[in-house]
């Protein structure tokens, strides 16, 4: 279609702007040719006209949809122009903050001025083997594609960096290089990668320094090229360096610096090694003070010196070396504050003994004076003669600067030189990857001879760049079969040719520095006059005559003459360089000694870089008299050279392109300036790119996905089934001009705009389709809505009109019945009412009378009593008080003993509970209680002193009122008296008064009485209630306390439970961690084994040449024996090592692990023998002291040797006799019964066992009797033979004490007797007195006998007690101690001595019980040994019991009728072990390991069937007690599974074999072990089975190791199985197919999603779980362990997934996670049908259903921000703030995130403590355990199946 026809209203253009560079607008009606105005709108709601250029009538760029916005790649752009591409770059760097895209081939660059994480050793490897299009753009991808193809295509490569200052250049350079450091590594011990990277500290701090621009700008270029050997590694590097800017040296502009070395070394100027230097900060030198700025905002100079310091010395500089660098430098900012004095204009002079000077002359150990003489004088040369001519100040000062910069230069370039020294490798370079990190194109308002040559440099760069992408497109074209249409693009070979031809700018610069008075005008007339009018590209200012312009690719550029013919030439004073070289500093000459550069006689200034190469160029042969001028060489011609060769190398390599752009000049992170952006982009040529791409068929879609993605455009009648004429089909209707598209063999190429006008048509496609399904979902639902209302109403009015006739036939019903109600119930009220104000009338009347006469009568009963009452009241009171006291006192006691009863009781319930340290808890608690209860019984002890007080005070009242009482009594008789005689009344009258004022006086006395006890009843009620308090308040605090104790207790447990429990979390955490790095360094030792093997291997190929007709046998035992056997293999191996291995293998280095552990076990033997030799030289000083005590009394020993020796003589014979017996009690029970009558535990069998005692019994005292009686004979050998024929053993007695065995002493016996058979005995020499005389000896000896059984008991007792007072000794210490410790806890606070004191008594608990394991395993290790021993002797009994059977003669078996019984013994009653012999091991081993195959075996045969063979074959050897046979069985059979692994370790079903094989070995060696934690679940005749001489713990220890490393290989080979599987089925297929569709892709093109024949799906990935699970099954694995299998699958699965999602931004859709969704749910019902949902393997698929879960979340508001940092807690904040960023919309209908939510997100996120890592590491193994399981195959009933080839095995 038309161009015109995409210009329709509300179509995005782009229109210039002087600000945004570029700014947005919408059309708002439809362009018609002719047109020259539009009607826009802009983003910010403003109306414009925009006219047209009515020359050209260009229309302005159309804008790309959104979903192309955001692209990886530039050329996916359908429009691709300036505006888009700038606009794609912003919105990637501004909105999800991903700094890299692809432009073509070529890498943009934007410096983020931030630390970003992404550059992790995970991103490494995460990019490490994968294609430049399946990642996101990085700089790692295009190292990672460098790197392929150097070994892919056995073609060099190289990566040119280029940008401006300041760009990010050497950052990048720095990460290619660390990536292939990463990836490769070193093909030597000598870490070359890591030299190479310490190359970068030592250049950045000589070659970088502070710019306007940039805090760390290079100020060279340089070329680092990195070999590599044949088998790509890392082998060394070399570095060419361009352009060094020696002006810098001696000039800095305002806010810049000097080169960071300087800075550094003022920093450290008070290190004691730079005291010599006599350095100061940096304002104190002229060189490093002119900027105004010596520091870097968060640079510590110190410590980059430092770093500068360690790199020289990894790179091999030496100390002295590197002093003298620094001394050099120091040198040259002394020289830089020498000063001049002017003695006229045409002179001048050096004050005397000026002070830098003279620093600069010790440094450089010149002459002082000499130097400052050629400082101000010029040696004139002519052809006659020579002059000295003094020079000016400024001459001088220039002079000064240019010897300070050249200087700087040849020690620049001596350090680069011993840098690629040190890099350099002795190897062969087989490959290299170089890397350019050069200028960009520069352009400032006064541009000199430094800006001409980069430029130059970088035209020369831009045309070899334009090759390269002119080539790649005309060899993508010529692939496909397209036609070829010449592309027109800019080719600047021109403008070179205007710079380096013949009577070229160079060329014309190098004739005039040739002349003597060439200047600066005289060069820019020569230029006018050569090019001006001549040239397109060169111009002349209008304004100047001393600058000219050159029209590069990027921009015009004026450049002033001024200074250009100086910075060529480049020269210093000859006279100076000579007083350099006389120098007494060794150092200093070295930097001259190369010096070939012109030493100008006529002048000394000069300015500028100088560039600088390592590599030289071949000069031309000279003629013989040649003088030396002519081989003079000036800056510009060195510098042509050396871009020539550069060039020449590159052309020569495949180019890798990576532009740097400064987003803004301010270093403000994630700022974009357009502006600026838009400069860099047009000078680097990523513009130029654009437009070489636009120019021809930049779209480019496989048929496949063209068809994917525009599926919605056909009809179903032109689906074909060849989906390329399918294609062609529908763009033939869809894009009528064919010059727009044309079809490739297998892709479509577009024009420029096609693209987006698909995407259009299939947007306009997909709404239209939208709206008309919303249009029928809306008319559907709102029909289903109304019909659903109308029958919802019709209901509704018919319930309500028949409730509304039914309420109103109700309302009838109760009208009629309330009227007839009323009626009867006013009635009723009224008559009620009446009578029950009646009854009421009568009852008050009644109720009031009687209370009125009631009232009356009590009022006279009241006065009546009253009285009475008062006098019984009082005395009642009185008494009821008194009772009520004591009564109270009692009831307080009995609950007070009560309480006191039930505290004792619950204390002891307490006790009876808790553990003893709760009773120390409680020390203080019961104290304070006693106190408080001490103090409540003093309270009631003085409550009863006031209560006895009161009740005295109350019975002298009462005796008190009695004598009252008397008195009125008394004085009432006198009245009775006073009546009867009336004659004495009036002498009785004064009495009676007087009687009646003492009763007045005693009423008085009463009533104060009565109130003194009122009151002191009211203190004492007062007081008893205050003590009631008190006591109310006693009880609620110790009710309080003891609540308190309660708590703290039940607290204290909890906390101890809490503890306890998080303590044992604790350690189930650091047991599974210590587990996991234990199998870690198992994984490495592997990994180092297998390494060393190899080594050992090449070795042998290299250097052990066989003989002919030699074949050299391998050894059985390999290098990791040693480590898994037990101390007596290493002689074995010593023994056997000489015989196996040639001459020539000694000299293959050790296994340093293996050496360690030999040396380790070595210490172990020595350890041994030491002890071994202390008990040896024991023995000796036993055997010395007994032979002293033998020499004092030998007669005793005598006797006592032999009264042994007859009573092992006696021994033996009873013994013969017993067994005799025994045997024809056997023969008899066998011959009279069945044999289960004789077996062990039968009623005859225990008759014979008790006569069997009581014979034993029997014979001891016969041998009693005999011994005593022999004991003569003993006496009576004595006195005939000399004393000294008894040996002189002295250890005999012990050694007879010891046996126990009746064997043994009759073995021990025959000894003695045969060492004594030379003295003879003649008894019948003796007579009655010589009788009467051997009886005294006999006495005598007996009495010695007894002597030293005596001495000897005294001995025991005296170590008895020694051994006692060791123990009071220990326990008074641990007394002491425990008194330390009392001491020390008492002075705690209280909280810290409940703490000491748990701890104690939890460390004295833990010794005990370890004490008690260590007594428990002594005994178990007992009592199994006796065990063993039991079975033995058992089986001996077994053996002589069939032996004796044997032996019965045939006329017994046919006299006695009952003998089937022996049948179905002799019927092969299979002991489960396989007999076999020594010389058949090696063939035993080949057929059952090397030689098996492990797919005949899992199908045919019982699972870990070679496992119980190898086991009863270990049976065997155990029960022939042979150790040798054991122990080489075991070791061959590790050695032999390692090397089936080795050999066939890519296996899958070999490795699970041999897992399953390993782990079901080590099984049975612990349930045949005989430990009771593995008998469990055996039967009785397994544990029949079990083993009898040998622990094999150690070696079960070394089957475990072993069978971890075959988990590790196994893990690792279905991870190498499942990995190309992994990205393809779970991301790219679509399993749901049409939820997302193929967007459009650059020149990179990703993996397509579609199915082919060649990808793997989701079902790819069950088939091979399923085939893991069948194979794991088939072979009898461990369900546990095949659980465990599962969980490390799915967690490579995920983790893969994860990091590839993160790395993809094209996979962060919605429909990807919904996808992703659907591919787990598949796993999940995987994980149910195999029934190992318990394995946890649901859970490391966490981490990526979180990430689909936010793929698919709304991601809008507040809520929704809250909702994600509250799921995704499997993710953390950088995936999640990853992911989110890189959301990507596939259709129109999806959003992309809006920047401040993301921001919203990580906010909330900020608090988490989480990992900042941003991958998931895939290399990581969860730890792997291996529970026992017993297994229930009875090993009797193991068939050996003939195909193993095992025939020399036989069964027992």
């Amino acid at each position: 279609m038309a161009a015109s026809e995409l210009y329709t209203k509300f179509a995005r253009v782009w229109i210039p702007d002087p600000e945004e560079v570029w700014k947005s607008a919408e059309l708002l009606k439809d362009y018609k040719p002719g047109d020259k105005v539009l009607l826009l709108h802009l983003e910010e709601g403003k109306d414009l006209e925009y006219r047209l250029d009515p020359k050209t009538g260009e229309l302005p760029h159309l804008r790309n949809p959104d979903i192309l916005v955001g692209e990886n790649d530039l050329t996916a752009l359908s429009y691709l122009h300036e505006p888009a591409v700038l606009h794609n770059l912003r919105v990637r760097f501004i909105d999800s903050k991903l700094i890299y895209t692809y432009c073509g081939i070529v890498l943009v660059a934007i410096n983020p001025y931030e630390q970003l994480p992404i550059y992790g050793e995970d991103i490494i490897n995460a990019y490490s083997g994968q294609n430049m299009g399946d990642m996101d753009p990085h700089i790692f991808a295009v190292a990672e594609e460098a790197y392929k193809q150097m070994a892919r295509d056995e073609r060099n490569q190289s990566i040119i960096v280029s940008g401006e200052s300041g760009a990010g250049k050497t950052v990048s350079a720095k990460y290619a290089m660390r990536y292939f450091a990463t990836v490769s590594g070193s093909a030597s011990e000598a870490n070359v990668e890591e030299k190479v990277l310490a190359s970068n500290p030592i250049m950045e701090s000589i070659g970088n320094a502070k710019t306007t621009r940039n805090d760390n700008s290079s100020r060279f270029g340089k070329y680092i090229e990195i070999g590599f050997d044949k088998r790509y590694r890392i082998i060394g590097a070399n570095m060419r360096t361009y352009l060094l800017e020696k002006s810098r040296v001696v000039f800095q502009a305002e806010e810049e610096r000097n080169y960071h070395i300087f800075y550094q070394l003022c920093a450290s100027a008070k290190l004691p090694e730079f005291k010599m230097l006599r350095l100061e900060n940096a304002e104190s030198f002229h060189y490093t003070k002119q900027g105004g700025s010596p520091m870097i905002e968060g640079v510590d100079d110190a410590k980059e010196m430092a770093h500068t310091r360690q790199a020289c010395t990894l790179l091999g500089i030496s100390e002295s070396y590197q002093m003298g660098i620094f001394r050099i430098l120091a040198g040259i900012l002394h020289l830089g504050n020498v000063g001049f004095a002017s003695r006229d204009s045409d002179s001048c002079t050096i004050p005397p003994k000026h002070e830098p000077l003279t620093i600069f002359c010790d440094l450089m150990g010149v002459d002082y004076e000499e130097m400052c003489h050629w400082l101000c004088h010029r040696k004139l040369a002519t052809a006659t003669e020579t002059y000295i001519k003094p020079i000016s100040k400024l001459q001088a000062t220039n002079a000064r600067d240019a010897l300070a910069k050249h200087i700087y230069a040849k020690l620049f370039n001596w350090i680069v030189d011993h840098v690629n020294q040190a890099l350099h490798s002795a190897v062969k370079q087989h490959s290299f990857i170089g890397v350019l990190d050069i200028y960009g194109f520069e352009t400032f308002e006064i541009n000199s001879f430094e800006q001409f040559c980069i430029n130059y440099a970088n035209e020369k760069l831009q045309q070899q760049f334009n090759m390269h992408v002119f080539k790649l497109e005309q060899e993508e074209y010529m692939k496909e079969q397209i036609p070829w249409t010449l592309i027109d693009f800019y080719d600047n070979q021109p403008c070179i040719n205007l710079i380096e031809s013949k009577l070229g700018i160079l060329d014309l610069l190098d004739e005039e520095c040739k002349m003597p008075k060439g200047t600066d005008d005289t060069w820019a007339q020569k230029l006018y006059n050569t090019h001006l009018n001549k040239c397109a590209l060169f111009e002349k200012p209008r304004m100047s005559n001393k600058a000219f312009i050159i029209k590069h690719f990027a921009d015009k550029v004026e450049y002033q003459c001024e200074g250009f013919l100086e910075k060529n030439k480049d020269t210093v004073f000859e006279e100076q360089i000579k007083v350099l070289k006389s120098s007494k500093f060794k150092m200093l000459p070295e930097l001259f000694q190369d010096d070939e550069k012109a030493i100008s006689p006529t002048s000394a200034t000069s300015s500028g870089r100088t560039p600088l190469t390592r590599v030289p160029v071949k000069p031309t042969k000279g003629r013989p008299g040649q003088t030396a001028k002519e081989h003079k060489k000036t800056v510009g011609h060195q510098f042509r050279n050396s871009l020539h060769l550069l060039m020449e190398t590159l052309n020569a390599t495949t180019p890798h392109y990576v532009r740097c752009i400064k987003p803004n000049d301010f270093k403000f992170p994630f700022t974009f300036d357009e502006k600026r952006a838009v400069q860099q982009l047009r000078a680097c040529g990523v513009l130029e790119t654009i437009r070489i791409s636009a120019a021809g068929f930049p779209s480019r879609w496989t048929y496949q996905e063209f068809f994917s993605r525009y599926r919605v455009l056909m009809k179903q009648k032109d689906v074909l089934g060849d989906r390329k004429q399918t294609c062609k089909n529908v763009l033939e209707k869809l894009i009528l001009d064919k010059d727009k598209y044309q079809f490739g063999k297998t892709k479509i190429f577009f024009r420029a705009g096609q693209v987006a006008y698909l995407e259009k048509l299939r947007a306009d496609k997909l709404r239209a389709a939208c709206i008309r399904i919303q249009k029928t979902i809306r008319g559907w639902l709102l029909r289903k809505r109304y019909l659903c209302m109308q029958r919802a109403a019709i209901t509704v009015q018919r319930y309500v009109r028949g409730y509304q006739a039914r309420c109103y036939a109700k309302f009838l019903r109760r009208t009629k019945a309330a009227t007839t109600i009323q009626k009867y119930w006013r009635m009723y009220v009224v008559r009620r009412r009446y009578k029950i104000r009646r009854a009421a009338t009568i009852v008050i009347q009644s109720y009031l009378r009687g209370y009125l006469t009631r009232n009356r009568y009590r009022k006279i009963l009241r006065e009546h009593k009253a009285v009475i009452i008062q006098k019984r009241v009082r005395g009642w009171l009185a008494r009821t008080h008194y009772k009520r006291t004591m009564k109270a006192i009692v009831y307080l006691q009995c609950c007070f003993r009560r309480m006191m009863a039930k505290r004792e009781l619950k204390k002891l319930k307490i006790e009876a509970r808790s553990v003893e340290r709760y009773k120390k808890l409680h020390i203080g608690m019961e104290n304070k209680i006693m106190q408080l209860q001490r103090k409540v019984d003093e309270q009631n002890k003085d409550y009863k002193c006031l209560m006895e007080k009161l009740t005295n005070l109350e019975g002298v009242y009462n005796s008190e009122t009695e004598k009252l009482r008397n008195d009125v009594e008394r004085l009432q008789l006198s009245e009775e008296e006073a009546k009867v005689a009336t004659g004495r009344v009036l002498s009785l009258q004064e009495e009676i008064a007087k009687l009646r004022k003492d009763l007045e006086q005693t009423r008085s006395e009463k009533k104060s009485i009565e109130e003194r006890a009122d009151k002191y009843k009211q203190e004492t009620d007062q007081l008893v209630s205050n003590l009631k308090e008190e006591n109310t308040l006693l009880k609620q605090e110790k009710e309080t306390l003891n609540h308190r104790i309660v708590e703290q207790a039940k607290e204290m447990t909890e906390t101890m439970e809490r503890k306890l429990v998080e303590e044992t979390k604790q350690l189930e955490l650091d047991l599974n961690d210590e587990r996991l790095r234990y199998q870690n360094l198992l994984n490495e030792f592997s990994r180092l084994e297998e390494r060393y093997d190899d080594l050992k291997e090449e070795m042998t190929l290299m250097l052990n040449v066989p003989k002919p007709g030699h074949k050299r046998t391998d050894s059985t035992h390999s290098s990791n024996e040693s480590e898994y056997t037990f101390s007596s293999e290493f002689a074995e191996t010593e023994d056997i090592a000489p015989r196996t291995e040639e001459p020539i293998e000694k000299k293959v280095p050790l296994d340093m692990s293996l050496f360690l552990k030999l040396q380790k076990r070595v210490t172990e033997l020595e350890q041994e023998k030491q002890l071994m030799q202390d008990e040896l030289d024991r023995k000796e000083e036993q055997v010395f002291r007994s032979k002293a005590k033998e020499e004092e009394r030998p007669q005793i020993r005598g006797a006592e040797l032999e009264y042994e020796s007859l009573k092992r003589q006696e021994l033996e014979s009873e013994n013969k006799k017993l067994k005799s017996e025994l045997n024809e009690l056997r023969k008899a029970l066998s011959e009279k019964s069945a044999p289960e009558v004789t077996a062990p535990g039968a009623p005859a069998y225990r008759v014979l066992m008790e006569q069997l005692t009581s014979v034993s019994e029997e014979l001891d005292v016969r041998k009693e009797e005999v011994l005593i009686l022999r004991s003569q004979l003993v006496s009576q050998k004595e006195a005939i033979q000399p004393k000294n024929t008894m040996t002189d053993s002295t250890i005999l007695l012990e050694d007879v004490q010891k046996m126990k065995d009746k064997g043994e002493i009759a073995q021990a016996y025959i000894g003695l007797k045969e060492t004594n058979r030379s003295s003879t005995m003649d008894y019948q020499e003796l007579n009655e007195d010589g009788e009467l005389w051997l009886v005294y000896e006999g006495l005598k000896q007996a009495n010695r006998l007894l002597e030293s059984q005596l001495q000897s008991q005294k001995r025991s007792h005296e170590n008895e007690a020694e051994a006692l007072r060791g123990e009071i000794q220990s326990l008074k210490e641990e007394n002491n101690r425990q008194q330390q410790l009392l001491a020390q806890n008492l002075q705690l606070p209280p909280e810290a001595r409940i703490e000491a004191s748990l701890q104690h008594e939890i460390t004295r608990l833990t010794n005990e019980n370890l004490d008690l394991m260590e007594q428990l395993e002594k005994q178990d290790k007992t009592v199994r040994k006796l065990k063993k021993q039991l079975k033995v002797f058992a089986k001996k009994i077994g053996e002589l019991e069939v032996g004796q059977m044997e032996n019965i003669s045939p006329g017994q078996i046919i006299d006695e009728p009952i003998r089937p019984v022996n049948i179905p013994r002799k019927e092969k009653d299979f002991q489960g072990m396989l007999e076999y012999k020594r010389e058949d091991e090696q063939r035993l081993v080949k057929s059952l390991i090397l030689e098996l195959k492990p797919r005949g075996v899992a199908v045919n045969l019982i699972p870990g069937l070679p496992a119980y063979i190898l086991f009863m074959c270990v049976r065997h050897a155990d029960y022939l007690n042979d150790d040798q046979k054991v122990r080489s069985l075991l070791t061959s059979t590790i050695n032999s599974i390692k090397k089936v692994l080795k050999k066939r370790g890519d296996d899958f079903e070999t490795v699970s074999f041999w897992l399953s094989n390993t782990c079901r070995f080590l099984h049975c060696l612990k349930q045949y072990s005989g430990e009771e934690g593995f008998m469990k679940h055996n039967t009785s005749r397994q544990n029949e089975h079990c083993l009898t001489n040998f622990d094999l713990a150690e070696y079960r220890q070394v089957l475990s190791d072993l069978a971890i490393q075959i988990y590790q290989q196994l893990v690792r080979v279905l991870e190498n199985i499942l990995q190309p599987m992994i990205v393809s089925g779970m991301l790219e297929h679509e399993t749901i197919q049409g939820v997302s569709g193929v967007k459009p892709t650059g020149l990179r093109k990703r993996t397509s999603s579609i199915a082919d024949e060649g990808t793997y799906t989701l079902d790819s990935i069950l088939r091979q779980l399923n085939s893991f699970h069948s194979v794991m099954c088939q072979h009898g694995m461990d369900p546990e362990l095949i659980k465990q299998v599962v969980k490390q699958m799915f967690y490579i699965v995920g983790a893969i997934t994860l990091n590839n999602l993160l790395l993809r931004k094209d996979m962060c859709s919605w429909s990807k996670g919904m996808q992703i969704r659907c591919n787990i749910s598949f796993l999940e019902e995987w994980l149910k049908d195999k029934n190992v949902q318990s394995s946890l393997a649901k859970e490391t698929l966490e981490p990526l259903s979180q990430a689909a879960w936010l793929l698919q979340v709304k991601k809008t508001t507040d809520s929704d921000a809250k909702e994600i940092a509250q799921c995704c807690t499997s993710l953390s904040a950088v995936q999640i703030i990853k992911i989110l960023n890189s959301y990507t919309p596939i259709d129109d209908f999806e959003k992309r995130v809006n920047p401040s939510f993301v921001r919203k997100v990580q906010a909330l996120l900020n608090n988490r403590g989480d990992s900042s890592q941003l991958m998931l590491d895939t290399k990581y193994l969860f730890q792997v355990t291996f529970p026992f399981t017993a297994s229930p195959h009875a090993l009797e009933m193991t068939q050996i199946p003939s195909s193993f080839k095992l025939g020399f095995l036989r069964r027992l």
